[in-house]
């Protein structure tokens, strides 16, 4: 499976590490940066990117990650076709695939450590989605919504 990911400056130690330990697992991982600290970078740069790469192939997923990882995921959600989740535990991360098919996981790394944020992720990717006529519906609300506005 193809992950997208990115970050900005507050998220970089966690994207290299993320970057490591998902090639890994087997994962083929696409890199949007930030390439390189800069504690003045902005994460729309890194996070639009990204979840272009996302919303143009089905099969993949994204991270997207920063200090709280609400500017990043905000960010994402702009990307039509794109339905990113914040994640703060492997309950919110489980519950983003399967209820939400979320197709892209915002992390805080300022607000978990190393393992706890790597576990949510690992959660995330490894979670299906249920097939559940009534999330399905929920999610083809959205969509019409995004495509018709």
């Amino acid at each position: 499976m193809e992950v997208h990911i990115a970050a900005d400056h507050a998220g970089f130690e966690l994207r290299e590490h993320l970057i490591k330990h998902l090639t890994e697992k087997g994962y083929k991982v696409i890199d949007h940066g930030a390439t390189e600290y800069d504690a003045l970078d902005a994460y729309p740069t890194m996070c639009i990117p990204c979840a272009e790469a996302v919303a143009k192939d089905t099969h993949a997923l994204g991270i997207v990650i920063g200090g709280s990882g609400n500017g990043e995921q905000i960010a994402a959600n702009k990307v039509n076709g794109v339905r990113a989740a914040l994640a703060w535990s492997e309950a919110t991360a489980a519950l983003a695939r399967e209820h939400n098919n979320a197709n892209v996981i915002a992390v805080g790394a300022r607000q978990h450590s190393l393992a706890e944020a790597t576990r949510f992720i690992e959660v995330f990717l490894e979670t299906p989605f249920s097939n559940d006529p009534r999330h399905i519906e929920r999610i083809n609300m959205l969509s019409d919504y995004e495509t018709k506005r």
